[in-house]
C-alpha cells in the first residue's frame, strides 16, 4: 500500500511540474498540495509506526501488562516501558 501511495505522490509531483512549466499555476499548486499531503503522510507513518521487535529491549525496560494481537501480522504483542524516557516498545511475544 505504501508503494502505491508513493507512486501516486510521485505522479502528482510530475504533473504539478508539467503544469507549472505550461504556466498553469493554480492547477499545479493544487496538485503540488495533494502530493505534499501524501508524501508527508508517508513520512509520518514511517516515523510513527515502527515494526515489531523480535526480542525484548534492554534491562532498563519494564514489561507492562498490556498485550494485544497485531492486526497486520496476527502476532501477540507485548509492550515494554522505559521509565526514564517514557518511551514504549512493542515486541512480538
Amino acid at each position: 500500500m505504501r508503494t502505491i501511495v508513493f507512486i501516486i505522490g510521485g505522479v502528482l509531483v510530475a504533473a504539478a511540474l508539467a503544469l507549472a512549466a505550461l504556466r498553469c499555476f493554480p492547477a499545479a499548486g493544487m496538485l503540488a498540495l495533494w502530493a505534499t499531503v501524501l508524501l508527508v503522510g508517508l513520512l509520518i507513518e514511517r516515523w510513527r509506526y515502527k515494526k515489531l521487535a523480535d526480542r525484548p529491549p534492554g534491562p532498563d525496560w519494564q514489561r507492562t501488562d498490556e498485550r494485544f494481537v497485531d492486526p497486520e501480522t496476527g502476532k501477540l504483542v507485548t509492550v515494554y516501558f522505559h521509565p526514564a524516557t517514557g518511551e514504549r516498545r512493542y515486541t512480538a511475544a
